[in-house]
């Protein structure tokens, strides 16, 4: 492919005395009397430069150093990164002094398990077992029995909150919102023991987040 490139080229080419040459073997000879420097893209066996190197510049020019300066330090993208960083040290401080201080939750936080109650105390829970049925990690366990009117309540209502994956399912299937999931979310402990929340601490969770839990029921029932 190459040489028939040169083949090609070295048609319309002249040399120095001003005559045509018809042979590629002309422009690679330095003998030869149609040699012509630009014309050597090979290198000697002992990485010799053609006589192409011989005819750089050595010289440098003031003004196109400090243009190649400029264009390679103070480029636009650089004047841009160099402005945004200006502008963003004059900005307020977006830190906040935790636990002191606490950023604002979403309604739709899912943070801890609570029980709900009725306003008159009846429990709100009617012992269905949608949530333990829908629960993808299987972190819920409910046992019933009858009431004396025929319904049914819950004795036992555990999560293990080792295995909650806080993907909401259990509130979304509940019928009556009795078991919802509260913006708390500092209730961490040092052993597996206080992660098994039972019945009475679900409830006790609902009658301290009550309001709260109201607030972010009503504020999200558009979207349900």
């Amino acid at each position: 492919m190459m040489r028939s490139i040169l083949r090609s080229f070295a048609q319309i080419q002249k040399g120095n005395d001003g005559q045509l040459y018809n042979s590629t073997k002309a422009p690679l000879d330095s003998n030869h009397p149609h040699y012509m420097p630009h014309m050597d893209y090979y290198y000697s066996s002992k990485l010799e430069l053609p006589p192409v190197a011989n005819e750089v510049r050595t010289d440098v020019d003031i003004d196109s150093l400090i243009s190649r300066w400029h264009k390679k330090y103070w480029a636009s993208d650089i004047l841009k990164i160099v402005f945004a960083v200006g502008m963003h040290s004059v900005e307020t401080e977006v830190t906040i002094n935790y636990p002191m201080e606490k950023g604002p939750l979403s309604p739709l936080f899912r943070g801890e398990h609570a029980l709900r109650r009725y306003p008159t105390g009846e429990e709100r829970c009617i012992a269905c077992k949608l949530c333990e049925v829908t629960c993808p990690a299987y972190a819920i366990t409910i046992e019933t029995e009858p009431r004396p009117d025929g319904a049914r309540k819950t004795t036992r209502y555990d999560i293990d909150m080792t295995k909650c994956i806080y993907c909401g399912f259990c509130q979304e299937a509940c019928p009556v919102d009795a078991i919802v999931m509260t913006s708390n979310y500092e209730f961490a402990t040092e052993n597996h023991h206080e992660m098994i929340y039972t019945k009475a601490r679900l409830i006790d969770n609902g009658d301290r987040w009550e309001a709260q839990i109201a607030r972010n029921l009503e504020s999200v029932f558009k979207h349900r």
